[in-house]
């Protein structure tokens, strides 16, 4: 199989080493710790395909360094794939799936990968790579649809950076995994439409951009149905920050600080 392949070729091997530690000049570096990261990831199910959303800010350390970080991407014909954590580990894992694609579209036998061997091949990777205590330091997204035996299939899963995954109706990523899932939770329907699911989600990232330190109002929305995938332009949404909590935080508050 196409992605058997290039799963060999990444996970067999892993990330070569530099040229001074190929030729025993040196030891090969891991990365200790991310520098340059993005946060949340939010992405659920509707009736139609797969919507998926982040901002587009990306912090170096606790400064935000970058605020025009795309951080969503197409993955062939029928999935798209969004990340947290270190961007580039996520380049590094974009090279992996280009490799895996182009593989898989050189065979020619009128097949694609779908957003299940896709998800399943990144668990492989992820897993991998701690196994070698040299983690790529990223939680991702996998969403997908893609037509099976029972009709159109929606799919979407998540993978973190030791390989831990799983599949859901709706995911998030980051801070996400705390503030967003609990509405998430209460508010997700299977026939939402693409307008109610758009609302639903700059519900959740209203409320991370309120709470998480790390987010910038400038957010991205992309989604997948049977036609093919579409990430539409970053946009900012409206924002009231006159909330009595918002304007004394410390009232209320115990202790002399």
């Amino acid at each position: 199989m196409a992605w058997q392949q290039a799963m060999g070729s990444h996970a067999a091997g892993g990330s070569q080493a530099p040229p001074a530690a190929a030729a025993g000049g040196g030891e090969t570096q891991r990365t200790q710790y991310p520098y340059v990261t993005g946060n949340s990831v939010i992405a659920l199910k509707y009736k139609d395909g797969v919507i998926m959303a982040s901002d587009t800010g990306a912090s170096y350390g606790s400064t935000l360094r970058y605020k025009s970080v795309e951080r969503i991407k197409a993955v062939g014909k029928h999935s798209l794939i969004g990340a947290s954590g270190e961007f580039s580990d996520f380049q590094e894992i974009l090279r992996y799936l280009d490799e895996l694609t182009l593989s898989d579209h050189m065979w020619d036998d009128g097949n694609s990968l779908g957003p299940k061997e896709i998800h399943s091949y990144l668990t492989r990777v992820m897993y991998n790579r701690r196994n070698k205590f040299d983690p790529l330091w990223n939680s991702l997204v996998l969403g997908g649809v893609k037509k099976g035996p029972k009709g159109d299939e929606k799919y979407l899963g998540m993978v973190n950076m030791i390989g831990t995954h799983f599949e859901e109706n709706h995911v998030a990523t980051g801070f996400g995994n705390h503030l967003a899932i609990p509405i998430l939770r209460d508010e997700w329907r299977e026939d939402l439409t693409f307008e109610e699911a758009v609302k639903l989600i700059e519900k959740c990232l209203l409320v991370l951009l309120y709470r998480d330190r790390s987010s910038i109002n400038k957010f991205q929305i992309a989604k997948i149905t049977t036609e093919g995938s579409t990430i539409y332009p970053p946009y900012s949404l409206k924002t009231y920050w006159g909330f009595s909590h918002f304007e004394n935080p410390a009232q209320g508050a115990v202790g002399s600080w």
